[in-house]
C-alpha cells in the first residue's frame, strides 16, 4: 500500500477512534495511528487485539494534508488525484463570504495574483456553503499541479485566505505507471509494456495468447510468486469464462471486488486444470497513481454457496431436499432483464431448447417468468403456434418457479425464488442434484410489453454448476465505473445513385451498439437487420413513378421465425407486422409486398432464399463493438446463402406514397430503415443534408455511394 494511505480506523470506544496510516513499507509491519485529537505514536505489534473499524479503505489519491482554516469554519482533507484534480473530503465552508472562490497560484502564499479554480460542477460562481461534502475540482485550461504553490479558498472583495493548503516541495501528483511485458517462461504469453492506469486499472498491450488451454484465466493474488490460491478476475468484457485467443491486442482489465492494486502483489494468466502459470508480473509496491473512479457496491446473500457468472451478474442457492432455492443479483438497468436456467443441450450453453427464468422489475415489482426457448427470436406467433423466447403460458407449459423476494437498491436488481429440482411440466428441465448443471444466463433489454430483446451479454461459453457441493462463496462485490466509455457509431449508408433501379436484401447480425441500434436509433429486438446491397440498414432514395426491384433473400422456412422474414414495405419504422393485434395492425399501411387469400387475410408474398451473412467460426459477436468501421465489420463476416432464388419485389412509388416509407419484415420487429421517396433525387442535395446531420465530408459521403453503386453493379 502507499505512504500515506487510510488503511482502516481502529476503534477503542464508540467515541474514540484511531486512524491508521502507512508510513513504509507493509513489510516492515510499522504503522502509524494518528489519535483524532493529532497524538501521534508507532504501533510495531499486530492489532489484532483492537476492532478494525472497516469502510474506509478506500484509496482516493496522495494526500497533501488538511486545509488549514482561518476564517467562515473552512475545512477538510485535500487528496491529489492526478496531475490536473484534487478531491477534497469533508469539505466545510459556511457560505458567507461576499466573493469566494477556490483560488490557486504559484506566489510563495495565497494572494491576489492567482486564479479561479471551478467547483464540482465546473462552474466559476461564487462558493455556496458546504458541510463535510465530498468534492472534486479540477484546474482550468490545462493547468497541472506542479504549477502552482497552493490551493486556497479565497475572497476577491476582502483580498482575505478563508483556507488554504500548500504543495509539497518536489510533490509529485500520481499519474499512470508504464511497467515490464509479462514474463512467460513457456512462451505461451507474449505483451507489450503493462500500463497501471488507476488503482483498479490495468492496461496489458500487445497481448498475445493462442487460446488452447481449456481453463486459462487472468489471475491474481499475494505473495512473491503467482500460485494457485490466488483469485479469478474477469476478462476485458467482463466475463468470467476461459480466455479465447489473443493476437497483439491492447485489454483492459479491471481489478473486481473491493481490491485493487494495493492489495495484490502479481498479475498472472493461469491455467487452472494443468495448475500451471503461463506468463506473470510482479506490481511494485510503491504506485503513485490515480484513484480508480469505480464504485464498488457491497452485496452478500444469505444464501451459503455463491459464484460470479459474470462480474455484473451473481448466482447463490441452496438446496434442501428436493428443493432449490435460487438468488439472482444483476447489476442491469431498470430496462433491462436477466435470464437464468437448464441449456438446452447438457454438455455445453446452448439457448435453443433452453428452460429458463426471466426475471425484471417494474417499478417496485419484481417478476419472475417461466420461458422455453425453441428459436433466437422474441416469441412469435407463426402458423398457429408460438417459437421463440416464449413463457410457459403461450408455449403450453406452467409456471413452476415460486417467487421468494425481490428488491433493487444501489442498481443492482435482487431476485429470489424455489423450484423443485425436477418439475411436472414435461417442457422443464431438471435442475440436476448429482454432477455437473450446464447452465445458460443472459442480459438484455425489455420491450414496451415487458417482453425480452435479444441480449447483449450471454452465456457462450461453459460454466458448469455443482448444486449440491461442499459449501463456498466465491464472489465479489459489484462495481461500478462512474464514467461510461464513449462509443463512436458507425457512419450511417445513404444510397442515393439516381439511375440505380435493383436492390438485394439480405440479412445480417445488428452489428451491436455501434450499427443498428447508432443508425436507427432503435433497440434491435430480433439481433438481425436487413443488408441492403451490402450495407446494414441504409437509408436508400427512390423517385416517385419509377419501377424498382427487391431482391429479397430473407428465408422462407415459415416453422422458424429466424429463417422466416419477407420483406414489406410500411409506414411505420417497427415491422412485424404479424405479430399485430388487430387493432394496430388498422393503424399500418402496408404499400408493398403482401397479397390476399381468397377469405381476404394478408399474407406476405415475397421472401426468397435466405442468405445471411454471418459470423466465421472463430469470431464474437460480443466482441462486434471493436470494429471502428461498418466495412470492416463486414468484411469479417461470411455469407451463407441456401438453395433456391431470390424472391423479385417490384413495386413503384407514386404521389399517394408518404415522403418517408420502412423497409421492414413481416416476421420480426425494428430490422429495415427508411425509403425516402422523393420527386427527384438529386445526390448533390442529399450528400449537403446528410453531411451536416452525421458530420460526414461530401468526399467520404461520395466515396461510401460510390462504393455502393459498384456494390450493387457486381450483385
Amino acid at each position: 500500500s502507499p505512504v500515506g494511505r487510510v488503511v482502516g480506523r481502529v476503534c477503542v470506544t464508540p467515541a474514540l477512534s484511531y486512524a491508521v496510516h502507512i508510513v513504509a513499507q507493509w513489510s516492515t509491519r510499522k504503522m502509524l495511528l494518528t489519535m483524532d485529537y493529532r497524538t501521534a505514536f508507532w504501533l510495531l505489534s499486530s492489532l489484532s487485539v483492537l476492532g478494525l473499524c472497516y469502510g474506509e479503505d478506500v484509496y482516493v489519491g496522495k494526500s497533501m494534508g488538511e486545509l488549514n482554516s482561518y476564517h467562515h469554519q473552512v475545512g477538510g482533507e485535500v487528496y491529489a488525484v492526478d496531475s490536473h484534480k484534487f478531491l477534497i473530503k469533508n469539505f466545510m465552508y459556511d457560505g458567507y463570504g461576499r466573493d469566494t472562490f477556490f483560488w490557486a497560484g504559484s506566489t510563495p502564499r495565497p494572494g491576489p495574483q492567482g486564479f479561479i479554480v471551478p467547483n464540482e460542477r465546473g462552474r466559476t460562481n461564487k462558493l455556496e456553503g458546504y458541510l463535510n461534502k465530498d468534492i472534486t475540482i479540477v484546474l482550468p485550461d490545462g493547468k497541472s499541479i506542479k504549477e502552482i504553490k497552493w490551493l486556497s479558498v479565497y475572497d476577491l472583495s476582502r483580498l482575505e485566505t478563508f483556507g488554504d493548503v500548500y504543495i509539497p516541495e518536489g510533490f509529485e501528483a500520481p499519474q499512470r505507471e508504464t511497467l515490464n511485458k509479462i514474463s512467460s517462461k513457456s512462451g505461451e504469453i507474449k505483451s507489450g509494456p503493462v500500463i497501471i492506469v488507476d488503482s483498479k486499472t490495468i492496461v496489458i498491450s500487445e497481448f498475445t495468447y493462442g487460446g488452447s488451454g481449456e481453463e486459462v484465466y487472468f489471475w491474481v493474488g499475494v505473495g512473491p510468486q503467482p500460485h494457485s490460491q490466488g483469485q479469478k478476475i474477469p476478462d476485458e468484457y467482463g466475463y468470467m469464462t476461459p480466455l479465447g485467443q489473443y493476437k497483439k491486442k491492447s485489454i483492459t482489465l479491471q481489478i473486481p471486488g473491493d481490491k485493487d492494486v494495493f492489495t495484490i502483489d502479481w498479475l498472472a494468466v493461469y491455467d487452472i486444470k494443468n495448475e500451471k502459470v503461463l506468463g506473470s508480473m510482479i506490481i511494485p509496491n510503491e504506485l503513485n497513481i490515480p484513484p480508480s473512479l469505480v464504485k464498488v457496491i457491497p452485496h452478500e446473500s444469505t444464501l451459503p454457496n455463491c459464484e460470479m457468472l459474470h462480474k455484473d451478474l451473481m448466482i447463490s442457492w441452496e438446496v434442501f431436499g428436493d428443493v432449490i432455492t435460487v438468488e439472482i443479483a444483476g447489476q442491469i438497468e431498470e430496462d433491462e432483464y436477466v435470464s437464468f436456467g437448464m441449456s438446452g443441450d447438457p454438455t455445453k450453453p446452448k439457448m435453443e431448447g433452453a428452460d429458463v427464468v426471466v426475471l425484471f422489475m417494474d417499478g417496485y415489482q419484481g417478476y419472475m417468468v417461466d420461458h422455453t426457448i425453441s428459436s433466437y427470436m422474441p416469441c412469435t406467433k407463426i402458423i398457429g403456434q408460438y417459437k421463440g423466447v416464449c413463457d410457459d403460458d403461450l408455449a403450453g407449459g406452467a409456471q413452476n418457479y415460486q417467487p421468494y423476494s425481490t428488491k433493487r437498491e444501489n442498481g443492482i436488481s435482487i431476485f429470489t425464488f424455489r423450484r423443485p429440482l425436477v418439475t411436472p411440466d414435461p417442457g422443464d428441465t431438471p435442475y440436476p442434484a448429482k454432477g455437473e448443471a450446464m447452465i445458460v444466463w443472459a442480459i438484455g433489454k425489455r420491450t414496451e410489453l415487458n417482453k425480452p430483446e435479444m441480449h447483449f451479454k450471454w452465456s457462450k461459453f461453459k460454466q458448469p454448476l455443482k448444486f449440491k457441493r461442499p459449501v463456498e462463496k466465491k464472489c465479489f462485490a459489484f462495481s461500478r465505473s462512474e464514467m461510461k466509455p464513449k462509443i463512436k457509431p458507425w457512419k450511417a449508408t445513404h444510397l442515393a445513385n439516381s439511375q440505380l433501379r435493383e436492390y438485394h436484401a439480405r440479412l445480417g447480425p445488428d452489428g451491436g451498439p455501434r450499427g443498428y441500434q447508432a443508425i436507427t436509433g432503435h433497440e434491435s429486438e430480433t439481433g438481425l437487420a436487413w443488408y441492403m446491397n451490402g450495407y446494414l440498414a441504409p437509408h436508400i432514395y427512390l423517385k416517385r413513378n419509377v419501377k424498382y426491384k427487391f431482391y429479397i433473400e430473407g428465408g422462407s422456412y415459415a416453422y422458424d421465425p429466424r429463417t422466416y422474414h419477407p420483406m414489406i414495405i410500411t409506414d411505420e419504422p417497427y415491422g412485424a407486422y404479424s405479430q399485430l393485434d388487430e387493432d394496430q395492425k388498422k393503424e399500418v399501411r402496408i404499400l408493398a409486398g403482401i397479397g390476399y387469400t381468397g377469405r381476404g387475410e394478408v399474407r406476405p408474398t415475397k421472401a426468397g432464399r435466405l442468405c445471411i451473412w454471418q459470423h466465421n467460426t472463430t469470431s464474437d459477436r460480443r466482441k462486434d463493438i471493436e470494429y471502428p468501421t461498418f466495412e470492416r465489420y463486414r468484411n469479417s463476416l461470411e455469407l451463407d446463402c441456401g438453395d433456391g432464388d431470390a424472391a423479385v419485389l417490384e413495386f413503384t412509388p407514386n404521389k399517394t406514397w408518404p415522403d418517408t416509407a420502412y423497409y421492414n419484415s413481416w416476421t420480426g420487429a425494428k430490422m429495415g430503415w427508411k425509403l425516402h421517396i422523393l420527386d427527384e433525387v438529386n445526390t448533390e442535395e442529399i450528400l449537403e443534408k446528410a453531411s451536416s446531420s452525421i458530420s460526414l465530408t461530401p468526399s467520404s459521403l461520395l466515396r461510401t455511394l460510390l462504393l455502393g453503386l459498384l456494390l450493387a453493379i457486381r450483385l
